[in-house]
């Protein structure tokens, strides 16, 4: 299994006028685009995605639904555990019930990312922090478990828009 971490795109500051519930905080319009462009490239990157999981909160389903328009893939599933804050066990307790084959992406939130991708590569929740609109893949033997992981690349959100804007080569 291929476990990928995408942290979701630049989002509006905080602005409890604007947004009494912080979970409806948007991305920005600038955002938007480099989420878009970011999930381009990650698309390149990763053909054979199965599944993107995502946070309930607005500005994660976004970068994850920009995500699925570029694979041409299912609409994305709402992980609560992947919210802010979220638990690690019932987060790899619904990657187990995945086919060990598969590649998954999570759009989650930091600093909880980057203690996943510690947990995953080192079993500890050792930070490896993700930039907005960044992302990296770990790999498995098997389903996921906590220090079993393989880093299988690290890419700020700069490199996957230049994926993104790469022409084909035959």
């Amino acid at each position: 299994m291929k476990v990928i971490l995408f942290r979701h795109g630049p989002a509006g500051r905080r602005d409890p006028s604007r947004w009494p519930d912080d979970a409806a905080r948007p991305l920005t319009t600038r955002g938007a685009v480099r989420a878009r462009q970011a999930a381009r490239g990650l698309a390149r990157l990763e053909p054979q995605i199965g599944a993107i999981l995502t946070s309930p909160l607005e500005r994660a389903s976004a970068t994850a639904r920009e995500l699925q328009v570029s694979i041409g893939g299912r609409k994305p599933e709402i992980l609560e555990a992947l919210a802010p804050g979220g638990s690690y066990r019932r987060l790899l307790e619904a990657l187990g019930t995945r086919a060990s084959d598969e590649t998954v992406v999570l759009v989650g939130h930091e600093p909880d990312l980057g203690k996943l991708a510690g947990t995953l590569l080192f079993g500890a929740p050792a930070a490896l922090p993700i930039k907005k609109a960044g992302a990296c893949a770990i790999s498995f033997v098997g389903p996921p478990h906590a220090g079993k992981g393989q880093l299988a690349w690290f890419l700020p959100p700069r490199s996957l828009r230049r994926l993104a804007r790469r022409k084909e080569t035959a």
